[in-house]
């Protein structure tokens, strides 16, 4: 496809996150409303009782926050994700690039609004989550699709639901984990890939989500040799999550006599409060407390390997996309 061609629309998908202090309470207003992710009573109560959760946890929230700068960095990270795919797809191609948040703006009818669909016949979707899960990659692609009805004349959608095993991207991760080896001085030190938590039922149900950390878990090993152990953060709320949770993993690892650990933020992209604040400073102080040392690979952002890895996957599915025309 060259420059002559109409454009092809991308839309990166992601969560979002509040970028002040003040956007807490909405933020999660928005999250908890998604009963897609999680079902607060009848129908009817959900937003309701959203609006009541909201209130209670947004304080505890926003201390939280605070020590992060006052806010998630996540949209201003997506913002130039998008910036530097559009560059590097443009050098060549003709495609316009937007964001869409799912909890936070800008919104997928905003995203789309920014597009000129006029023109755009195939728009791509391209969700910033590498393991499909309802509560990411569905929740997000479902919200688009809601969006993308409610326009006249819509153009076709095309969806990348995952990409666990992206060779661009098992590159960027792994450069990013030996670069982050050098930390330690030649000890000895154990890998921890730390995964955002799951409810078991949504496996049970069929979600491939751990499937597919563990494929991104094995082909990154392939490449730096370093064997690592698989936990899960971030849960809440009185059901059944994915085991071993982060701090217990910390718990198990320090009664190994384990004295270093590199925690690889598996299921992340971009930094975020699961990053920046659980990784870097709660779990950092848990290990210290546990006598040992945490450090952290850094999370892939802007890399340019990353970012060609998602050049590569557009590209690709532009052309599955050219093949059914």
């Amino acid at each position: 496809m060259s420059k002559t061609h109409f454009p092809v629309g991308v839309i990166l998908l992601n969560m979002g996150g509040p970028e002040r202090l003040d956007d807490v309470a909405p933020f999660l207003y928005n999250l908890f409303s998604d009963r897609e992710i999680i079902q607060l009573g009848p129908r009817f109560m959900q937003k309701p009782l959203a609006w009541f959760i909201s209130r209670r946890r947004a304080p505890k929230s926003k201390k939280t926050y605070e020590q992060i700068g006052g806010g998630s960095p996540l949209t201003r990270i997506t913002l130039s994700q998008e910036t530097a795919l559009q560059d590097t797809l443009n050098k060549e191609y003709n495609f316009q690039v937007v964001t869409a948040m799912r909890y936070w703006q800008p919104r997928s009818q905003d995203a789309l609004g920014r597009l000129n669909l006029s023109e755009i016949q195939h728009l791509i979707a391209l969700p910033l989550y590498p393991h499909y899960s309802r509560a990411t990659n569905g929740s997000s692609l479902n919200d688009l699709k809601h969006s993308l009805a409610k326009t006249q004349n819509p153009p076709s959608l095309h969806v990348i639901d995952s990409w666990p095993t992206q060779p661009s991207y098992i590159e960027a991760l792994s450069n990013k984990i030996l670069a982050a080896t050098q930390q330690f001085n030649n000890a000895p030190f154990q890998v921890v890939y730390s995964a955002h938590s799951l409810p078991v039922s949504f496996i049970n149900e069929g979600d491939p989500y751990v499937e597919h950390i563990q494929q991104t878990i094995q082909a990154v090993e392939a490449r730096t040799h370093l064997p690592g152990r698989l936990c899960f953060q971030s849960r809440s709320g009185p059901v059944e999550w994915l085991a071993p949770s982060t701090p217990d993993m910390l718990q198990t690892l320090a009664s190994e006599g384990c004295r270093n650990i590199l925690m690889v933020p598996i299921s992340f992209v971009s930094d975020h409060v699961e990053t920046l604040y659980e990784i870097d400073m709660l779990y950092r102080e848990q290990a210290r407390t546990l006598g040992m040392r945490l450090e952290s690979s850094a999370s892939l952002n802007t890399d340019p390997v990353f970012i060609r890895g998602l050049k590569e996957l557009i590209l690709e599915k532009n052309r599955e996309t050219l093949n059914q025309d």
